[in-house]
């Protein structure tokens, strides 16, 4: 960490101790947690990471890997999710988030630990799958409509906001839509799994320069 983020850092324990904020709970003013700067939350259903729906967790899971955090999850009953911090810049970090209820409720969780890092509904990365691209295949979406994603449309809802950046993982839509919802929560086919590693692999560049490059201020674009 840069003198700057140890000094940062020294002010916020001051300030804890002084305010005595190390009790159980966590608070929810932002100059408590100076150094979170983004959240990336993994979509998908607890209990079910091998399946489409939920490869937003699986990205999750190659992003802490490459981080060095894949050891460092831990549950958090308050927002209802496991939770990892990851070295952003020299001081700042990253929340890492995988909820623990299901997909068309994820939003609670994203919503909650949003408030507890104080952060904005634009500094909150959904990653989630997307039937209307082929498997192999990113699109990195900054706010819209929730295109028919019960996850999305769960974190719109209790965000209050559509502005959360999406890296939407393609999964592809099966030809009959009678088929679609064993499509969703089927697993990876074996040939398919080929594909998994290099394409999480993507997910993370994308997503690790995305957020590096709006880290560095306003002038670094949307």
């Amino acid at each position: 960490m840069s003198p700057s983020g140890l000094l940062r850092a020294e002010l916020w324990l001051s300030r804890a101790m002084s305010r005595r904020v190390l009790e159980p709970g966590w608070p929810t003013k932002r100059w408590l947690f100076p150094w979170c700067g983004r959240q990336v939350a993994g979509l998908g259903n607890p209990g079910l990471p091998g399946t489409r729906h939920s490869v937003g967790m699986a990205v999750l899971g190659q992003l802490a890997r490459r981080l060095g955090v894949a050891d460092s999850w831990t549950r958090d009953r308050r927002c209802v999710a496991d939770l990892a911090l990851a070295p952003l810049g020299d001081d700042a970090q990253l929340v890492l988030l995988r909820p623990r209820r299901l997909m068309n409720a994820n939003g609670r969780s994203v919503a909650q630990a949003a408030k507890l890092f104080g952060l904005t509904a634009e500094e909150v990365y959904l990653v989630h799958d997307e039937l209307d691209k082929p498997l192999g295949k990113l699109a990195l979406k900054l706010g819209g409509s929730a295109r028919g994603h019960n996850g999305v449309r769960s974190c719109i809802s209790c965000l209050n906001s559509s502005a959360m950046p999406r890296l939407r993982v393609g999964i592809g839509r099966p030809t009959h839509q009678s088929a679609v919802q064993d499509h969703v929560l089927g697993c990876f086919s074996p040939d398919e799994q080929e594909l998994l590693p290099p394409l999480l692999d993507r997910a993370t560049d994308l997503l690790l320069e995305h957020i590096r490059a709006r880290s560095q201020g306003p002038s670094s674009g949307p």
